[in-house]
């Protein structure tokens, strides 16, 4: 069974710059208190890790 990590959008993309924005669209995430189960991938975490003030980990799950 895979590793997956459950993250939740803390924060808004408003005023951030394209970047940011279009880290959250790579995750899947577009609206407040979302939450995505994803496969824990090294790409994965270092989107996660580009942008620690609009999301957070919520979960480690296998």
């Amino acid at each position: 069974m895979a590793k997956t990590i459950v993250v939740k959008q803390i924060g808004s993309p408003i005023r951030r710059p394209a970047k940011q924005r279009q880290t959250l669209i790579g995750l899947g995430l577009n609206k407040m208190n979302k939450t995505r189960e994803l496969e824990d991938t090294p790409s994965v975490r270092g989107m996660v890790r580009s942008i620690p003030h609009l999301v957070e980990i919520v979960e480690e799950r296998g």
